[in-house]
């Protein structure tokens, strides 16, 4: 049994991959910066879980979801810097300044203060693991209207890789991959219709539900802690595989 953070965990993926780990029996730390949609969650997990309310830009916050955890459940053994926004598909210079604040601080800012305080602690204590999590733009593709986003997670790919050539003894990070996967981050910014349907139809193709990805990223999260590990969920061959098999299998990911 493992003691495991999620933040950005009462949403998407991360409430996916915090069932899927309490489902397996870990112990489970989450946070969210809602306070009612906090509140929801912890009414609907089980006592193993701690759910607070933590604005990860901010690393006394941070800190304080560490310290609650380890009151908690007496050790962090796997972090996960899950907490993510994306923004409106608008170029760079139409984006509101507090929009692109708000994206850089979440994405970025807050996997600096997420990897600091577990780096640390762990360090301090009997070690663990540290994952970051990668999205649109970690692989250098570049989508126009997400500039801001795709610059943020760039950057976080960047970050794990160095700080797995700092990490101390018996600490590591890696890198979790999810894909495409159907949460509000996918489809979000859209405001041309016809846009988002040409969109839909490639996520049809190679998305997938948090059902289906959130339980096999949970399992490796707990299991492939090596240092500088790189878990993908979406590789080159599954998506030649579905791109060749999509004009005789038919997905439709998004109800009406």
């Amino acid at each position: 049994m493992s003691t495991v953070v999620v933040t950005g965990g009462t949403r998407g993926i991360g409430l996916g991959m915090v069932r899927a780990l309490l489902a397996g029996g870990h112990r489970v730390a989450l946070c969210g910066v809602d306070p009612e949609r906090v509140e929801k969650v912890r009414t609907e997990l089980s006592e193993n879980a701690l759910v607070m309310v933590t604005d990860v830009t901010d690393r006394d916050q941070v800190r304080a979801l560490w310290d609650a955890t380890v009151e908690r459940f007496g050790v962090v053994d796997v972090w996960i810097n899950n907490a993510g926004i994306s923004h409106d598909r608008k170029p760079l210079w139409q984006l509101p300044v507090e929009t692109a604040r708000a994206v850089v601080e979440t994405n970025l800012l807050g996997v600096l203060h997420g990897s600091s305080v577990a780096v640390a602690g762990m360090a301090a204590g009997r070690g663990g693991h540290v994952w970051n999590m990668e999205g649109l733009g970690s692989d250098g593709r570049m989508v126009p209207g997400l500039a801001t986003y795709g610059a943020s997670k760039r950057a976080v790919t960047y970050l794990t890789k160095a700080l797995a050539k700092e990490v101390p003894a018996g600490v590591s990070v890696g890198l979790l991959s999810p894909g495409m996967v159907v949460t509000d981050l996918l489809t979000h910014g859209y405001d041309d219709p016809a846009e988002l349907a040409k969109a839909r139809k490639v996520f049809n193709i190679l998305a997938d539900r948090v059902e289906t990805v959130a339980p096999w990223l949970a399992e490796r999260a707990v299991s492939h802690t090596r240092n500088g590990a790189h878990v993908r969920w979406l590789t080159t061959p599954k998506v030649i595989g579905r791109f060749a098999s999509a004009p005789f299998r038919r997905r439709e990911l998004f109800g009406e």
